[in-house]
């Protein structure tokens, strides 16, 4: 029987003013926002070195990483639901030691076998390209690349999982320093790899997925040695007892992360569909899209390591079965997020050339066109910023409340009904081409961000806080029952 260790609260007690709560959510985010921007510049550093290969290269190394991508970020979003079950274990205090061990150990056995059949769909890959139409040389490639980068799946979610229990558990600043690692580790593994420096052998595209799968391996060791030797981590021993199996807490998890990782693919699947309907208007249209969408995704960084700090926020605030506290936590997530992204939103809408010109040359005359469609596309991002910083803290914060089923069918109903339906009425039939895309993909994070928002309003009248006589009471039983069973 493992021993019960006392710990003190990670955070203190709840704060008692917004401003303290502010401070609380900042200390929480700024390291994660941080993160969330490394880890973009290691996923353009394959593209930079792989695009020197030439085009086919290019266009596999793009196709396998999307299949990749979206299987990946699935299980990021499953297994990243440990989140805020462990923040409402810390925020309920008693036993957490025992409570987080259970919740990290089953996000791990999560990572495994979550993984285990998508690896079997990436090794698939060609025959999937195929079938899909693309060019057979093309397809060949990718089925090469993707043959390699599987073996980068299981270490890289399993990475996610040990990153957001070191962030639930009020060290956020790992993820800060282990994506610096990744960014440093990945850009010496493609100059050694793909181009054959040092004298190691010139592997091209495969060179790179060798990088991808170093990579994501550095980030697995390197949060296993902090997970082990962090001072206030090691107390709880989240490596203890990983063989007991907890199926009652895998299906907790499995519950409340299978909304968020479909939430994630249906707004994924939005923009990458977005960038196939470009596809029918010309390859200058596909090119202004793939800018104006990376500049804009990055901006997301921001409001998205502020999600990922108000879930663990409201998480505590909900174990604690303390609604104002929990209120109080999501409300200022919500102002924090939005005002963040006014301030990217004007920064888009009055140097929009200046980011332009980080991805090409503006003044190039055979440019022209390109600069012109991304600046109209950019305006429309500029004015949809606050709806996506809305809709990705909104969903934060109610994932504290572990409310994930009907905020994933929010998102099914915005992204897909309301978002790609205007996209194909005013792309195609209103003939309004690549804006109209545009406006389609507005439209759909504002029904999301406005259905997210309300629901939050109305948290109470919807159930979705607990009654805290009642919890207590519950909780109460189910712990004396977990003593007695051990």
């Amino acid at each position: 029987m493992t021993a019960l260790v006392p710990i003190p609260p990670l955070t203190g007690p709840a704060p008692a003013t917004a401003r303290g709560e502010l401070a609380a959510l900042v200390a929480l985010a700024s390291p994660l926002v941080v993160a969330n921007l490394l880890q973009m510049a290691v996923y353009a550093v394959d593209v930079v070195f792989v695009a020197r290969l030439g085009t086919v290269e290019l266009a596999a190394a793009t196709l396998g990483v999307y299949l990749y991508s979206v299987m990946m970020w699935a299980l990021v979003g499953l297994v990243g639901a440990a989140a805020p079950v462990i923040a409402a274990e810390l925020g309920r205090r008693r036993h957490a030691v025992r409570e987080v061990r259970r919740s990290f150990r089953m996000s791990l056995w999560l990572a495994v076998l979550g993984a285990l059949p998508f690896l079997v769909v990436l090794a698939q890959g060609e025959t999937l390209l195929r079938l899909a139409g693309q060019d057979p040389v093309v397809a060949a490639r990718t089925g090469a690349f993707l043959d390699i980068l599987l073996f980068a799946m299981i270490p890289s979610i399993a990475a996610a999982a040990m990153r957001v229990t070191a962030a639930a558990l009020g060290r956020p600043g790992w993820a800060t320093a282990v994506t610096a690692l990744a960014l440093g580790v990945n850009l010496l593994g493609n100059w050694l790899l793909v181009f054959g420096h040092w004298g190691f052998p010139a592997l091209g595209l495969e060179g790179s997925a060798i990088a991808s799968v170093i990579t994501s391996t550095a980030m697995l060791l390197a949060y296993v040695v902090i997970l082990v030797t962090d001072r206030r981590i090691r107390r709880f021993r989240l490596f203890g007892n990983w063989w007991r199996t907890e199926w009652s807490r895998l299906l907790e998890i499995v519950r409340i992360g299978v909304p968020i990782a479909l939430t994630m693919t249906f707004e994924g699947a939005l923009f990458s569909s977005a960038g196939f309907l470009m596809g029918l208007f010309g390859v200058t249209e596909v090119g202004a899209h793939a800018i104006a969408l990376q500049i804009a995704a990055v901006a997301f960084q921001i409001p998205f390591g502020i999600a990922q700090a108000a879930t663990i926020r409201v998480g505590m605030a909900y174990g604690a079965l303390d609604r104002a506290w929990m209120a109080r936590a999501g409300w200022v997530a919500l102002a924090l997020g939005i005002g963040c992204m006014v301030v990217t939103a004007a920064l888009l809408w009055l140097l929009p050339r200046l980011f332009i010109s980080v991805y090409i040359d503006v003044d190039a005359p055979a440019n022209a066109r390109l600069v012109a469609l991304t600046l109209q596309y950019l305006t429309i991002a500029a004015m949809f910023q606050l709806f996506d910083g809305g809709q990705a803290v909104a969903a934060g914060v109610l994932r504290g409340l572990q409310d994930t089923r009907v905020p994933m069918l929010i998102a099914l109903f915005g992204y897909w009904v309301v978002g790609f339906g205007t996209a194909l009425a005013l792309g195609f039939w209103a003939d309004w081409q690549g804006v109209g895309i545009w406006v389609g993909l507005a439209a759909g994070l504002f029904a999301v961000s406005l259905l997210l928002i309300w629901r939050w309003h109305r948290r109470d009248a919807l159930g979705l806080t607990p009654d805290a006589l009642a919890d207590a009471k519950l909780l109460a039983i189910s712990q004396a029952a977990a003593i007695d069973a051990r």
